[in-house]
């Protein structure tokens, strides 16, 4: 028997629900087998983060390059790349291995407000890991911040995907969860040509801690599995969705999502 291995490039969340721990979980509920380099270390709960910790650049590559040259990860996923340094190590690991599937979640920005990068790192998105990425899924704040753009119609979503992709994206996928002022939540991919959408009812719910790291990881996870972008994606939306629909409460603030739904034998 066999599975797909699966990486994931990020942070650690103390509090599990985001970070490398939700990708962790969300790979084994998909059916891979997921490996992890932490990049940064934070003290965070369900209301926040308190603290980072930058890990040693020379640890990371090491991770890195432990993971990669023996178990060979068919797609590769990041998270909070927290420095420029850190940025451009992936991206030159990312050209030493080929990484024919690399998703990157361009983490900024918490559900709770906390900042996860530092700002001299934005420049090094652009530059040096977006072009070498197979999707890049920004939120709402987060392309705002790649783009300068202001995004609250569609006609400026579309805008600010178009920018990105002349980045040297290949795909952009600008979840639209954080456009509260809509009765769905609508996600949208733009291949270069046209623009595909999945919309869901928006539910109302405070556990949406750790929901673009789980979405990221949930794409990386299908395409692992075999699927094609545009399957991913409907799958990726389908999952997280249903993982805040089925969510449980865990500590005061921001829970997070119920990332073992589909696992019939648990959370009946």
């Amino acid at each position: 028997m066999s599975i797909p291995v699966v990486l994931t490039i990020a942070g650690s969340d103390s509090g599990g629900g985001a970070g490398v721990q939700a990708d962790i979980k969300t790979f084994a509920s998909i059916g891979t087998y997921g490996t992890s380099v932490i990049t940064a270390v934070t003290a965070q709960n369900s209301i926040g983060v308190s603290a980072i910790q930058e890990l040693n650049i020379d640890f990371i590559e090491k991770q890195i390059d432990s993971v990669c040259s023996d178990m060979k990860p068919v797609a590769v996923k990041t998270g909070m790349l927290f420095s420029k340094e850190i940025i451009t190590l992936v991206a030159n690991k990312a050209e030493k291995y080929g990484w024919q599937h690399l998703i990157v979640d361009p983490v900024m920005v918490s559900t709770a407000g906390d900042h996860l990068i530092k700002d001299d790192a934005v420049a090094s998105y652009v530059e040096e890991l977006l072009p070498r990425s197979f999707v890049v899924t920004p939120n709402i704040p987060e392309a705002t911040r790649l783009t300068g753009l202001k995004i609250n119609s569609d006609p400026l979503l579309r805008k600010a995907a178009t920018e990105i992709h002349n980045f040297g994206v290949n795909n952009v996928i600008i979840k639209g969860g954080h456009d509260v002022l809509s009765t769905e939540s609508i996600d949208a991919l733009y291949d270069g040509h046209r623009f595909t959408y999945e919309k869901l009812p928006r539910i109302d719910s405070a556990n949406t801690h750790g929901t673009g790291c789980s979405f990221a990881s949930a794409i990386t996870a299908y395409i692992a599995n075999g699927n094609d972008l545009k399957m991913s994606f409907k799958l990726a939306k389908n999952y997280v969705w249903n993982g805040i629909k089925n969510s449980y409460q865990v500590g005061e603030g921001s829970g997070p999502i119920n990332h073992m739904w589909n696992n019939t034998q648990l959370f009946k």
